[in-house]
């Protein structure tokens, strides 16, 4: 059976279409796709993402384990500031893509995948000094995506007060109607937006203050997949994942080569080999979508494969990301993808494939 989220009956009372993703039922849509991806790109939307996981770390040595963990530099992070980066195995391949946090000197939050949750709290206290404290608060701990250009100023209106300044990739401790909450300026739709962490309990609560007036719609994770796609935001399970190293998508970006940390020698070989291929975006000639697996060719070569596929409501196209071999990968190449018995024309183009979003524009 499926994990609920706290607000699974919110989601049912919204006539939202439920369906499973990472062991959890979640929202997909509800009043569409393409309209919540609109409404998300040019006002503000909330999602429903508290089936991800959240841990803490604390302790003298908890700042070494996790930079022996992750592949981001952790001793840099300043106080709540958040990084990006990936937990690797000794081979490289990719056992999740997480955010970090540094809430204190010795004291860390993660925030990880759905479907990879439990085996990253059980991976990352097998390599924890015993010194280090690990707590899995996943599942005490609520997690509301308010994402668009409006976020602020409609939570403002909505609050009654001010929101604090942050930058891009920041938090802060805040108290939400009395309710102490980390408000963080991130999210995964590249627009400007805020992710809140606070206790379970107090979910459906909130999310029925933040809704109630309808400047702030729901929406689902069928628009915050086209969203992320659109950005070139990489999906675990399709553009990560333990087959391969990081080194495609990224080029060697939220990695910091310089450390030591579990799987760099694999990603330094990849790097230093050259790459064989290349993470790419894909535009098609026409609304008729890609799905992952579906096969990437030129002409009688097989030199690709989908990992995502959509309509880019923001794009007005189908539109999909790749892993095409090096030679076939510059921008302006004409490919096609075999999807469903047909061939699909195709031309690659960089990451993102949408370059106007708000993420990190100074309110």
């Amino acid at each position: 059976m499926d994990q609920r989220t706290p607000l699974y009956d919110q989601h049912l009372n919204h006539k939202a279409r439920m369906a499973p993703f990472a062991g959890w039922a979640m929202p997909i849509q509800y009043q569409g796709i393409v309209e919540e991806h609109g409404y998300t790109r040019h006002a503000a939307s909330i999602f429903d993402t508290s089936h991800m996981g959240e841990f803490e770390l604390s302790g003298p040595t908890a700042e070494a384990d996790l930079e022996r963990l992750l592949t981001q530099r952790i001793r840099t992070i300043q106080p709540y500031q958040c990084r990006y980066g990936f937990l690797l195995n000794p081979d490289g391949g990719v056992r999740d893509d997480l955010t970090c946090y540094r809430l204190g000197d010795d004291r860390f939050y993660l925030v990880v995948n759905a479907g990879t949750c439990a085996a990253d709290a059980e991976w990352i206290q097998a390599h924890c000094a015993p010194q280090t404290r690990f707590e899995d608060r996943s599942a005490a701990t609520a997690k509301l995506d308010i994402q668009g250009p409006k976020s602020r100023r409609m939570l403002e209106q909505i609050l009654g007060t001010a929101l604090p300044d942050l930058k891009f990739f920041r938090a802060c401790d805040w108290t939400l109607d009395g309710m102490p909450c980390l408000l963080s300026r991130t999210g995964y739709t590249g627009e400007w937006g805020y992710e809140i962490y606070f206790p379970a309990d107090e979910a459906e609560r909130v999310w029925q203050r933040l809704t109630a007036s309808g400047d702030i719609r729901p929406a689902g994770l069928g628009a915050r997949d086209t969203l992320r796609m659109e950005v070139g935001y990489p999906l675990y399970g399709h553009e990560l994942g333990p087959d391969r190293t990081p080194a495609a998508a990224t080029g060697g970006a939220f990695m910091d080569l310089d450390k030591p940390f579990i799987g760099a020698e694999a990603v330094r070989d990849a790097l230093a080999a050259g790459p064989t291929e290349r993470l790419v975006g894909l535009v098609l000639e026409g609304r008729r979508a890609a799905r992952a697996g579906d096969t990437v060719w030129d002409g009688a070569e097989h030199v690709g494969t989908i990992t995502s596929g959509s309509f880019a409501p923001s794009l007005g196209v189908a539109a999909a990301m790749a892993y095409v071999e090096h030679t076939h990968a510059q921008p302006g190449h004409r490919l096609e993808i075999e999807c469903r018995g047909k061939r699909l024309a195709a031309e690659v183009r960089a990451l993102p494939l949408y370059r106007q979003g708000t993420a990190r524009e100074v309110s």
